[in-house]
């Protein structure tokens, strides 16, 4: 490989790394902190990927992130089975609902809506790659106003490490690409975005009162 090109790939590497980094403004948490709320009632996603079973795989994936950033989520499993009990198993008519009914339903403060875009994997001969999109938004149970949204992607390409030379190997890669694609596992992924939803400096939600840092950070959110 000749000089000239390897510094053409290093430029391109470097303006794509650049493009990367694009800095986000911080979101404006003013409706968040004054109205502050203490508990957060996750409601069943809407499933906008080809996954059917997309929205019960996710749910078991959002409680722990929110945990963490300081808030009380009603359990959500349980909060899905009463809804249903409820007649509101419809995700659409649900979010398309009043946050005030459910707040005075489950003595919530907020309401989190998601909605997932992409939960897919795709397969090109040698590799699958696993995405998931997710749209998050929180809504007061007591104004009924947004008090915070986002939007997560994440996508997972695993290396393609050759199991050996020559047409063997290229077998093994897609034996393994075509498996990966039959049985993929969004869940870590899922995990992994719903963290960085919520806890992303200027993007995630501010800590919540169940933890130290509670109304220490107005620096970062």
């Amino acid at each position: 490989m000749s000089r000239n090109f390897k510094a053409i790939l290093l430029s391109l590497f470097v303006l794509s790394l650049s493009g990367c980094a694009t800095q986000l403004s911080k979101k404006d948490y003013t409706d968040l902190r004054t109205e502050a709320p203490r508990s957060i009632l996750v409601v069943p996603a809407i499933n906008r990927s080809v996954e059917v079973s997309a929205p019960d795989y996710f749910l078991s994936t959002i409680s722990r992130p929110l945990a963490e950033r300081g808030y009380y989520v009603f359990p959500v499993h349980l909060v899905k089975r009463m809804m249903e009990d409820d007649g509101l198993n419809d995700a659409d008519m649900v979010h398309a609902g009043d946050p005030q009914r459910l707040g005075k339903m489950f003595g919530s403060d907020a309401v989190m809506y998601i909605t997932i875009e992409r939960w897919d994997a795709q397969y090109i001969v040698f590799s699958t790659t696993v995405t998931v999109e997710m749209k998050y938004v929180l809504k007061s149970t007591t104004s009924g106003q947004t008090l915070w949204s986002n939007s997560q992607k994440l996508v997972y390409q695993p290396n393609g490490n050759n199991s050996g030379g020559g047409i063997g190997g290229l077998i093994a890669q897609a034996v393994v690409a075509a498996v990966a694609k039959a049985a993929p596992n969004y869940v870590p992924l899922a995990q992994q975005a719903n963290m960085q939803a919520v806890s992303t400096k200027g993007q995630g939600l501010p800590a919540g009162p169940y933890i130290d840092l509670y109304q220490k950070d107005q620096a970062d959110f």
